[in-house]
C-alpha cells in the first residue's frame, strides 16, 4: 500500500513554536514520513504508511501536545450505507467495525446498533462497495448496500423484527406458563395433590423445555454459532450459555437421575429457570424493537411528505405523471392543498407556501415569480407554474434525508470509549461466571453444585451490553432528528458532542445578527418638504445608481408605490454620494462632506444626524437646488428575533461575541442594542479565522455562526461551525450544523438540543454501567456471606431485559423536546 498525504484542521496553535510542536509532535509517530503544519490556515498535511498509522492515532498524537484536531474532508470521499440484520448488541457493533476497517480502501466504518446499518467513507476510486455487503455477510449477519436514489418509504425492519419476536413470545409464554405450574410441585411438595401428574412428569416438562429453547430461543443457538464461527461472543452466547446449562443439567436428571445422585449431584430441576429466562429475553427484546422503531419516526414523516404526482405541462396539455418520471426544466403547474413535487423556480403565478417541514417555521412563505420552490412543501393559497431545477437525490429533502441518516450512523466520540469497553465485556463476564462457579463449588453451601450452578447461570444472565450498545446511539437518532423537525441539520454525532461543550458563541453581524440588507429606518425633512416628497425625489436619483444603500432608498420608494422620475446629468463622486437633476431641480445626495464642498447649509440636521449614527445608522444628507431638504438613514437593520436569541445564549451561561468588519461605532450601537457584551469590529473577512483562534487560545470552546463565503474559514476553524440555511452553500458545507431558517434562535435550538442530547446519553450510560457494576457481583454471590443475598435467575433475566428496555424508553423521553 502506497503513502497517504492527508490534510488536518489543528486548532489551538497562536505562535512560530506551537507549529514547531506540532510538527514535532506528529514526526515521532512511526509510519509518518512527511509533516507540514501552517499558521495562518490552521492546518497539518501529514503524509503516513496507512499500514502502520491511522488518522486516529495522528489526531490522538496532537491531542497529546495541548491542541484540537480534526482530519479535513476529502472532496474525493463517498460514503456508502448498510443495512445490517442479526445486531443485537455492542460487541455486534464492534465485531462488524473491525471486519469492515479491514478491508481495502475503508477509511471510516461507523456501526449504529439503534438503526442497525452501516456507514463506509472511502476515497479510493477503484472501492467496490458490494464487497462490505459481502464481507458482513460472510461473518453471520445479512448486510445489503442501500442504495443513494430517492428516497423511499421502506418496510421498518424494527417492526419487522418487531412482528417475529411478538410471535415466539406468545408461543413462549403460553408454553413457559405450563411448565411453571407443572414444576410447582417440584419446588413445593406439598402443594403437589394441586398439579395433574401427567403436567408434572419431568418427561412432559423436558418436552415443554425443549420446544422453548429450540423454537422460539434457537435465535440464540444460531446467532451465537455465526459469533462463535468468527472467534468472537455476544449477548447471545451469555444467554445460550446459561439457559442451555440449566435445560441440559436438568435434562441429564430426568433421563439419568439415579446415576446422577449416586455420583453426588442433587436432583434439581431447572425447566422453570431455562423457560422463563429465554421468554422473559425474548420480550425485552420485543419491547425494544418496539421502542426502537419509534425513535426514527421522522425519517419516515419525511419520506411520507413526497408528493407522489406532478402535473407537468407538455405540448400546451396538463399531464399527471409518476413524480420519478419528473426531467430538468419540465414545467410543473401546483395548485392549492397540493405537495410541491419537486424543487424548482417560479416562473409564472403567485401563492403562499407551508415550508415548516424545511425550517420548522409555520408562518407560510409567499412565492412570486424567480422565487425557489422546495419539493414536498404544501401550496396553500394560490396557483403557480414552476421549472424543475433538481428532482430525485438532488432535491433538498432528499439531502435531508441523506444528512440525517448519515448523522444517525456517526458516532460520538464517547461511543468509541464505549465501543473499546464492549470489546471486552462479553469474554470478561464469561470468566467472572466460571469463577464464581468453580468458587462456590469449593466453598459454598450444600449442595454446593446448585449453588455454584446458580451462580453461573445468574451472572451470564444478568449482563448486559445491549444497553451499553443502544445508550449513544439511541439518543443520537432521536437528537438529530429532533434537530431535522426544527429546521436544525446536524452534520454528524461528534457536532452535537462538541456543541454540548461550547463556552462562547461568535456571531458574524451581517446576515446573522442583522438581515445582511441596508433599508430606510428613518426620514427626516426640512424646509417644508413632505417625507413622501423627499423619498420620491431621492428614489429618483437612486435609480441611476448601484450602491446598496440608494437601492435600499429604491426599494423604500417602489413599497410605497410613490411615482419616480428618470434622472439627468448624473454624477456619482466616489466616497461622497451623487448628484443629478430631475423635473429641473438639482439634487444632491450624500455625507456631509459633499455638503460642505456645495456650500449646503444643514447646520440644524447635523446634531439629528450624529444621532442617527450613534444608533449604527447611515444619514444620507438631501439637498434641492442648494438647500438643505432633509435626511434619509439607512441601516442593516436587527432581525426581530436576534434580541431575544441572544438573551437565551446568555441564560444558558454561554459568552457571546459579535464579530464583524463594521465601524467601531456602527458595531457598538448593534452591540448595545442586541444586548451584546462584546464585540470584534473591523476585522477583514480573511482575518475572521484568527480571531475564532483568539478565542480558542483562552480556553474557550467556540461555537461560530456565519452565513457568507467569507465566514467559511470561521466556521471551519471552530470547534462548531455553525451556517445559516439562507447564506451560501461554501458556509453550509464547511459548518458542523446548518440552520435551515434565517434567524438565529435556531442557534439556541440547536445548542440546547446538543444539550438534551448529551444528557441523556450520560444518563443511559449511567444506567447501563451501574447496572452491571452494582448487580454482576450480586449474581456472583459476592454479598451472601454478609447478607445472604443471592439472585435468583428468573429475576436475573427480567432484570437484563428491562435494563435494555429502560435505555430505549429513557431517549424516548427526548422526542418531548420544543423549541423556544
Amino acid at each position: 500500500m502506497t503513502d497517504k498525504k492527508q490534510d488536518f484542521f489543528v486548532r489551538g496553535m497562536t505562535c512560530a513554536s506551537c507549529v514547531a510542536r506540532v510538527e514535532k509532535i506528529i514526526n515521532r509517530k512511526e509510519g509518518v514520513s512527511s509533516v507540514s503544519v501552517n499558521l495562518a490556515t490552521n492546518q497539518a498535511q501529514v503524509i503516513y504508511d496507512p499500514e502502520i498509522a491511522t488518522e486516529q492515532e495522528i489526531v490522538n498524537a496532537i491531542h497529546k501536545a495541548g491542541y484540537e484536531a480534526e482530519p479535513k474532508a476529502d472532496p474525493t470521499e463517498k460514503k456508502y450505507s448498510y443495512s445490517v440484520k442479526g445486531m443485537t448488541c455492542a460487541s455486534c457493533v464492534s465485531r462488524v467495525e473491525k471486519v469492515i476497517n479491514r478491508l481495502d480502501g475503508v477509511k471510516e466504518a461507523s456501526v449504529n446498533l439503534a438503526s442497525n446499518q452501516a456507514q463506509v467513507t472511502t476515497s479510493d476510486p477503484s472501492f467496490n462497495p458490494q464487497k462490505v455487503a459481502e464481507k458482513v455477510t460472510s461473518i453471520g449477519y445479512e448486510s445489503t448496500l442501500l442504495e443513494e436514489e430517492t428516497p423511499q418509504l421502506a418496510d421498518d425492519p424494527h417492526e419487522q423484527e418487531a412482528a417475529k419476536l411478538k410471535r415466539d413470545v406468545v408461543s413462549g409464554a403460553i408454553v413457559t406458563t405450563i411448565v411453571l405450574i407443572g414444576s410447582l410441585p417440584h419446588m413445593m411438595p406439598h402443594i403437589s395433590g394441586w398439579v395433574p401428574d401427567w403436567m408434572a412428569n419431568p418427561y412432559f416438562l423436558l418436552l415443554l423445555t425443549s420446544y422453548v429453547q429450540l423454537v422460539p430461543g434457537w435465535r440464540f443457538y444460531k446467532n451465537s454459532y455465526k459469533v462463535l464461527k468468527n472467534k468472537s461472543a455476544d449477548m447471545n452466547v451469555l444467554v445460550a450459555m446459561g439457559t442451555t446449562s440449566a435445560w441440559v443439567y436438568s435434562g441429564a436428571m430426568t433421563l439419568f437421575p439415579e446415576t446422577l445422585t449416586t455420583m453426588g449431584f442433587p436432583y434439581q430441576l431447572y425447566y422453570d429457570v431455562t423457560t422463563v429466562i429465554t421468554t422473559l429475553i425474548l420480550l425485552g427484546r420485543y419491547f425494544e424493537a418496539k421502542a426502537k422503531g419509534k425513535t426514527s419516526t421522522a425519517i419516515k414523516k419525511l419520506m411520507n411528505m413526497q408528493a407522489k404526482t406532478a402535473r407537468v405541462v407538455t405540448n400546451g396539455e396538463e399531464i399527471d405523471i409518476p413524480v420519478e418520471q419528473v426531467r430538468i426544466d419540465d414545467l410543473i403547474i401546483v395548485r392549492p392543498g397540493e405537495r410541491v413535487p419537486v424543487d424548482g423556480i417560479v416562473i409564472k403565478g403567485y401563492s403562499a407556501v407551508d415550508e415548516s417541514m424545511l425550517t420548522g417555521e409555520s408562518i407560510p412563505v409567499e412565492k412570486s415569480k424567480d422565487d425557489e420552490v422546495i419539493g414536498a412543501t404544501i401550496n396553500t393559497s394560490g396557483s403557480f407554474t414552476f421549472k424543475a431545477t433538481k428532482i430525485g437525490k438532488d432535491t433538498a429533502l432528499a439531502q435531508i434525508i441523506r444528512l440525517v441518516n448519515e448523522a444517525q450512523g456517526s458516532k460520538a466520540p464517547i461511543q468509541r470509549t464505549v465501543d473499546i469497553i464492549s470489546a471486552y465485556f462479553v469474554p470478561a463476564v464469561v470468566i467472572i461466571a466460571t469463577l464464581s462457579a468453580i468458587i462456590w463449588y469449593m466453598i459454598g453451601p450444600e449442595p454446593s453444585g446448585i449453588f455454584a450452578l446458580t451462580t453461573f447461570i445468574a451472572v451470564l444472565i444478568i449482563a448486559c451490553p445491549c444497553a451499553l450498545g443502544l445508550a449513544t446511539p439511541t439518543a443520537i437518532m432521536v437528537g438529530t432528528e429532533k434537530g431535522a423537525e426544527n429546521g436544525v441539520l446536524i452534520k454528524d454525532a461528534t457536532s452535537l458532542e462538541k456543541a454540548y461543550k461550547t463556552t462562547t458563541v461568535v456571531l458574524d453581524k451581517t446576515g446573522t445578527i442583522t438581515e445582511g440588507k441596508p433599508t430606510v429606518t428613518d426620514i427626516l425633512t426640512s424646509h417644508s418638504y413632505s417625507e413622501d416628497h423627499l423619498l420620491t425625489i431621492a428614489g429618483s436619483v437612486e435609480t441611476a445608481s448601484e450602491h446598496p444603500l440608494g437601492e435600499a432608498i429604491v426599494r423604500h420608494a417602489k413599497t410605497k408605490q410613490l411615482p419616480l422620475a428618470e434622472p439627468e446629468n448624473v454624477n456619482a463622486i466616489t466616497g461622497l454620494g451623487i448628484e443629478a437633476s430631475v423635473d429641473g431641480q438639482h439634487i444632491l445626495i450624500g455625507n456631509a462632506k459633499l455638503m460642505r464642498d456645495h456650500q449646503v447649509d444643514f447646520t440644524e440636521l447635523l446634531p439629528r444626524a450624529e444621532h442617527l449614527a450613534n444608533e449604527g445608522k447611515t444619514p444620507m444628507f438631501i439637498a434641492i437646488d442648494g438647500m438643505s431638504a432633509g435626511i434619509i438613514s439607512v441601516a442593516d437593520t436587527v432581525k426581530k428575533d436576534s434580541i431575544q436569541a441572544i438573551k437565551h445564549m446568555k441564560s444558558l451561561g454561554l459568552d457571546v461575541v459579535m464579530i464583524t468588519g463594521d465601524h467601531h461605532k456602527t458595531a457598538q450601537a448593534i452591540a448595545n442594542e442586541t444586548g451584546v457584551d462584546r464585540f470584534i469590529a473591523e476585522v477583514l473577512p480573511e482575518d475572521k479565522a484568527k480571531e475564532v483562534a483568539a478565542l480558542q487560545a483562552e480556553g474557550n470552546v467556540v461555537a461560530m455562526v456565519g452565513d457568507g463565503i467569507n465566514d467559511a474559514p470561521a466556521l471551519a476553524q471552530a470547534d462548531v461551525g455553525i451556517a445559516i440555511g439562507t447564506g451560501t452553500d461554501v458556509a453550509m458545507e464547511t459548518a458542523n450544523m446548518t440552520l435551515m431558517r434565517g434567524d438565529i434562535m435556531s442557534v439556541v435550538t440547536a445548542l440546547r438540543l446538543s444539550r438534551s442530547t448529551m444528557r441523556m446519553i450520560w444518563q443511559n450510560l449511567g444506567w447501563a454501567f451501574g447496572y452491571n457494576v452494582i448487580l454482576i457481583p450480586v449474581a456472583a454471590g459476592v454479598f451472601y456471606p454478609f447478607f445472604g443475598w443471592l439472585l435468583n435467575p428468573m429475576i436475573a433475566g427480567a432484570a437484563m431485559a428491562f435494563s435494555s428496555v429502560s435505555v430505549v424508553l429513557n431517549t424516548l423521553r427526548l422526542r418531548s423536546f420544543k423549541s423556544l
